[in-house]
């Protein structure tokens, strides 16, 4: 009699185990041969309210093209359950001073002109004190003198010591020095120019003509920027993701939108230390994560990479994964992306044909069918953090944000 009990308990104990791992898991019905499976693929306008749709069939051992008509309505032949377009609005930043900012490692040429080495307040006409003597040919005004500007702003002048120049434009520091001089030069005049622009980096890298590091003498913005890069290798490189970095972030700029259709929205102000980067086309990925065994990047291939593949790729095969409610994120451009959660179980199960992903999509796939898109991002954050460097702009602006 116990022994009868401890069956039924645990076959009482076993059933909804069973249940859920049956339902959280993916199921694959092979179709036998001869089965013929429609799946509409284009629409068009065919009259009367109905509309003719261009189907794929399986059928008699191999896929082929057939027209259906089908009354008009939403497609339920979609593996797409739901779907988001999220866009991010572009920078909206005031213009910057005209007159270039004076920073750390500039070098600016000083020049005290005509000065008269008489010390104010002598009643004598004796000589010049020795130090002073010594030094007068900072104010020869024949050839100008280079100071740097060191890291913490500062630049050491004769007589006048430590002056802070960080931040100040040329005029702001002419009008200074031209009120300290007068203590130790009689009617002294001063010119200053920048004789080596250090302080405004712009990085152009990628698949640019003229890559490097340039330092802007001027505000410049992204046209002005690009301008710089002489134009990209059109067969290799990729505008689409093309992006501007500041910060460790991406920008909201489109820079394909700006050069292709004049999007002047986009031709934002360029900060020091902006990068401006162009990838290449030939390195394309896909992230897959979640319940996965091998979750990260996954290359697409020349022929293409389809969402069964790239689960096949991560190894989902050996492991329970939930098939009905697939997160994809989709990246159009830096400020214009899709969130859709994709059936793959209506693909294996042949109602849905195999989706496509294109470079940059990111594939997360839960254990349970009550993942949120909040769950999901959270568990996705810290891996994405660490290929943040290839992923797709949208993708940093919108989920990366610190």
């Amino acid at each position: 009699m116990t022994r009868n009990k401890l069956i039924i308990f645990t076959i009482v104990f076993l059933l909804p185990i069973t249940f859920l791992m049956l339902t959280g898991c993916a199921m694959n019905r092979d179709m036998s041969s001869g089965t013929v499976k429609q799946i509409p693929i284009q629409e068009s306008n065919a009259g009367s309210g109905n509309k003719t749709n261009s189907s794929i069939v399986f059928e008699n051992g191999r896929w082929q093209t057939r027209s259906v008509v089908a009354e008009s309505g939403i497609n339920a032949h979609s593996p797409i359950v739901e779907q988001e377009i999220v866009t991010v609005m572009p920078l909206a930043e005031p213009p910057p001073p005209p007159d270039y900012i004076v920073g750390p490692y500039d070098v600016l040429s000083i020049n005290v002109s005509k000065p008269d080495f008489s010390i104010i307040g002598s009643t004598s006409g004796s000589s010049l004190p020795t130090s002073l003597s010594a030094a007068s040919n900072l104010g020869a005004g024949t050839q100008p003198t280079g100071y740097r500007v060191d890291g913490k702003g500062n630049i050491q002048l004769p007589f006048v010591g430590t002056i802070h120049v960080w931040g100040m434009t040329l005029q702001e520091i002419q009008t200074r020095l031209m009120e300290i001089y007068p203590k130790y030069f009689k009617d002294p005049w001063v010119t200053i120019d920048v004789k080596e622009y250090r302080s405004q980096p712009l990085y152009i890298l990628g698949q640019f003509k003229n890559t490097g590091v340039f330092y802007m003498d001027r505000p410049f913005n992204v046209l002005q920027g690009l301008a710089i890069g002489q134009g990209y290798d059109v067969s290799s490189a990729n505008p689409r993701a093309a992006r501007i970095i500041r910060n460790k972030k991406v920008l909201p700029v489109d820079i394909y939108e700006l050069l292709m259709n004049a999007d002047q929205t986009q031709n934002i102000w360029l900060k020091p230390g902006d990068t401006i980067f162009m990838p290449d086309n030939r390195n394309r990925v896909v992230f897959v994560f979640g319940a996965s065994k091998g979750g990260g990047p996954v290359s697409i291939p020349p022929a293409g990479l389809n969402l069964l593949q790239a689960i096949a790729t991560a190894g989902l095969q050996e492991i329970g994964y939930h098939a009905r409610r697939v997160f994809l994120i989709r990246s159009f451009s830096p400020t214009r992306g899709q969130l859709m959660v994709i059936d793959v179980d209506k693909i294996m199960q042949g109602d849905a044909l195999p989706m496509a992903l294109t470079e940059g999509d990111i594939i997360y796939i839960p254990k349970s069918g009550m993942t949120t898109w909040n769950e999901a991002l959270s568990e996705m954050l810290p891996t994405l953090q660490a290929f943040s460097a290839i992923l797709q702009p949208f993708v940093q602006i919108k989920y990366l944000k610190q």
